[in-house]
Parts: C-alpha cells; sequence; structure tokens
C-alpha cells in the first residue's frame, strides 16, 4: 500500500472514530444561517456547544460558514471545544450570548488548545523560528522598541508625548506577534491583539497557527500554497514571495497549479500531487523519505537573516544537518550534480556577502574608535547605509540566491551592496581625511529598491 492510501485510510478512521465517540452525546440543533432556509444537523454536541453554533450562525455567519465546511466540523470540532476556557483562565471571559451562565470563553486561541488534537505539530512548531523568537523584535528588543515608537511612533518630534503605537499594531505585530495584555474583563487592550506568528498569550502558550491555517476552515490546502507564506515574507528586506514567483519553481506553479491536488493528507502529499515545490514543500512538507514538519528551521543550513550569515546553531537550528535534509527534498526532482552545484553557489554568495559586510564593520569599527559616528544612527549617512547594507539588499542577495531568484541575487541584490558599499567607502574616507562629520547627509535614497 503507498504512503498515500495509507494517509487517507488512516484519516478514514480517525473520522470515524471520532464520529463514533461524539454519537454517544448525539444532540439535534436548529440553525437558522442568514439568508438560507432552516438548517437541520444531527451531530454529537453539547447543549452549550449546540447553543454556540446556533448563536453566530445568525450573529457572525461568515464565520460559520467557513467552519461548517472545515475538517473540524466534518469530525464534531465546534467553536466551544476550542474557545471555551475554566474560569480560572486568565483569558476567561463571556460574551453576551452567556452572561451570567458557568461557560467561559475566549475569543484568543494559543496552541496549548491546538495541542489537545495536534501535540506532534504543536511541539515541532514550538522549536521553530516561528515561535518564540519571532515575537523577539517587538517584545524583547528595546532597540527595536525605540524604532517602533520613539522614531517610527514620532515621538522623536513631540519627545514629551508617548509615541504611537501604529507602527507596531498595524505592520510589526501583525507578523512578528506580541505579547496581549488583558484588561479587567480579561479582553485584549493596547492595540496588543490580533497578532502575528510569534504571539504571546496569557496562557503561556506561544504561537499562531491560524497564521497559516486561517480561521475557521483551518485549511491544510491553503497552508500549503505560496500564498499562505506571502503577508510576511515579501517586500524590500525579504522578498520571498517575489523571488519564489519569479523562480522557475514559481512559473510552474503559476501555470499550472490551479490543477494540483493541494488535500493529500500529511505525508501523502508528494510529487504527482504538485509538479514543482512550494514553499510548504521544501520547508515542511512530508516529501519521500522525509516527514511533515512544523518546525521550519530544520532544513536549513545557512542564517541568511542576520548582519553575517553563519551556519545555523542552537535555537535558530542545526545547520550541519539542515542541508543534507534540504538535500533530500531536491533529489526527488533533481540529480546530484544539479542540486550539489545549486548548493555550491549559494555557498559563494554567502561568502562574497560576508566579505562585504566584514568590510563594512571594520570601517565602523574605526570611525567608532575615532568618534567619527553620529549618536543617532539614524541621522548618520554612513549608518543609514550600513542598516540598508545587511537588511534589505544584503538579504535579497542572499535570499534570491538561496530560491532561484537571479534578478533579486543580482540587481536587486550584489549590484546594489556595491553601490552601497562605494558610498560607505566615500563617506569614511572623508572622516578618516578631515577628522569630522560632513555638515549634511549625502544619503539622499535610503532604502535603495
Amino acid at each position: 500500500m503507498n504512503r498515500k492510501r495509507m494517509g487517507l485510510c488512516v484519516m478514514a478512521a480517525l473520522v470515524c472514530g471520532a464520529a463514533v465517540e461524539l454519537m454517544a452525546e448525539e444532540a439535534t440543533i436548529e440553525l437558522a444561517l442568514a439568508g438560507k432556509a432552516d438548517l437541520v444537523v444531527k451531530r454529537g454536541y453539547t447543549a452549550e456547544a449546540a447553543a454556540c453554533v446556533e448563536c453566530h450562525a445568525k450573529e457572525t455567519p461568515g464565520v460559520v460558514e467557513g467552519w461548517r465546511s472545515s475538517r473540524m466540523a466534518h469530525v464534531g470540532v465546534s467553536c466551544y471545544d476550542c474557545h471555551s476556557v475554566e474560569k480560572s483562565s486568565p483569558m476567561a471571559s463571556q460574551c453576551s450570548g452567556i452572561k451570567g451562565t458557568e461557560t467561559f470563553i475566549s475569543p484568543m486561541v494559543s496552541p496549548t488548545t491546538c495541542a489537545r488534537c495536534h501535540p506532534a505539530e504543536v511541539e515541532q512548531f514550538s522549536k521553530s523560528g516561528h515561535a518564540r523568537l519571532a515575537a523577539v523584535p517587538v517584545v524583547d528588543s528595546e532597540k527595536f522598541k525605540t524604532l517602533m515608537y520613539k522614531l517610527e511612533g514620532g515621538e522623536f518630534m513631540h519627545p514629551d508625548v508617548p509615541g504611537s503605537t501604529a507602527s507596531r499594531s498595524t505592520g510589526c505585530q501583525q507578523c512578528h506577534g506580541t505579547e496581549i495584555e488583558l484588561g479587567p474583563d480579561n479582553k485584549p487592550i493596547n492595540d496588543t491583539w490580533p497578532g502575528g506568528v510569534g504571539q504571546r498569550y496569557p496562557d503561556g502558550g506561544i504561537g499562531n497557527c491560524t497564521v497559516c491555517h486561517t480561521r475557521h476552515m483551518f485549511s491544510i490546502a491553503e497552508a500549503r500554497k505560496p500564498e499562505a507564506c506571502a503577508s510576511c515574507h515579501l517586500g524590500p528586506d525579504h522578498p520571498d514571495i517575489e523571488i519564489y514567483l519569479s523562480s522557475k519553481h514559481g512559473q510552474v506553479f503559476l501555470a499550472h497549479g490551479d490543477d494540483w491536488t493541494w488535500d493529500s493528507p500529511p505525508d501523502a502529499w508528494e510529487p504527482g500531487d504538485y509538479k514543482a515545490p512550494t514553499c510548504a514543500t521544501c520547508h515542511m512538507s512530508g516529501i519521500g523519505e522525509l516527514k511533515t514538519t512544523h518546525n521550519i528551521n530544520e532544513r536549513l543550513h545557512w542564517d541568511l537573516v542576520h548582519p553575517k550569515s553563519v551556519v545555523r546553531s542552537g535555537e535558530r537550528g542545526d545547520g550541519e544537518k539542515g542541508r543534507p535534509l534540504m538535500e533530500k527534498v531536491c533529489k526527488n526532482c533533481h540529480g546530484p550534480t544539479h542540486t550539489g552545484s545549486f548548493m555550491g553557489q549559494l555557498d559563494q554568495a554567502v561568502a562574497l556577502y560576508n566579505e562585504y559586510y566584514e568590510g563594512a564593520e571594520k570601517m565602523r569599527e574605526e570611525l567608532a574608535a575615532r568618534k567619527l559616528l553620529k549618536g543617532d544612527r539614524w541621522s548618520d549617512g554612513f549608518m543609514e547605509l550600513h542598516y540598508y547594507l545587511w537588511h534589505h539588499t544584503g538579504r535579497r542577495a542572499r535570499h534570491g540566491a538561496a530560491m532561484n531568484g537571479p534578478d533579486y541575487a543580482h540587481w536587486h541584490g550584489f549590484f546594489q551592496i556595491f553601490q552601497v558599499y562605494k558610498d560607505m567607502q566615500a563617506i569614511y574616507d572623508y572622516r578618516i581625511k578631515h577628522g569630522e562629520i560632513e555638515e549634511l547627509s549625502t544619503v539622499m535614497n535610503s532604502g535603495p529598491e
């Protein structure tokens, strides 16, 4: 029996088992869905669960429609199963429909809830860069808080007025996540919810599964498509979706992806269901002898995000193990010569980028030693370029090389890296020669594209 057929059989057994257990408490609920005839559903829901579905079918019909077509609904998992909490929970609250009852719910669902049914997935996810590490810049980094509030939040214009949270709440936290703060009614306050993949919850849970498996369908097909990653992995600093769509893998996806099979069970989604990999295929999916994983660090070798690229270690993954795992993904479609050549080209790109960065760092250290850098790095032309060298052009070059995006590796990458570097050299030479910082910055275009 092949892996796909085995996966389907296991899934069928699980569904049947869940249905048998639920029928022990069979109840009948009548739903008046907005704009539709009454719908009678016979399922094994408790009275509390049935009441939630019935009420939300009237109040938020879009949510119920999404849930109704999901696998969770098909096996009898209801609103109540995910949103109900103990009265003692720090997130316990009551909506208008259950005021005064002994039922307590939370609009926030943390991975501690998801782990009841998906323990392996949550454990893998918790070890990935999508969990604790994702929210570090927003929650733990004082430098980033200065950037978000004092600078981007406008506090520098009015030093006596606290900075706006708009930059964080509408931008940073929507991808990175933040730490949820609660008011007296245990509802989120201070624009700390909703948030992105590294969200930190009052019950201790870290991570946000619904970033990829969006509410309330929680679709496995949706999470496998590159669009699932595009909300965060895009733009001038890490244009991953743009790189993917301009690569040969992306070209095949755009041409034929509508005809692919997207909903095969985990570990049974194999070449044949698709003709080219998506982000999920390479970084997460079961393929060949590899098992599905929700730890996106596992198959990575280089750290291509930070100022200098090094082989991953510690909390960021084991890069020595990561390279062979990624090669196992590649070998499902490519021979060893092709794969080896591609990895070698990536290593060369990383080495060249590191050479540029080390040269920039050497200049920065000498200027700092001679007190030829401004106290405010964001008004210092040299430091502004230093940031864009690694955070924008440098990432584009490295990510383009890693994902077969030649225009991003070259024109958006190394071509601009050398331009930025030469401008940095000119500023460095002036300051060393004259022993002073130029009166006005010569940097006119911050953030080269």
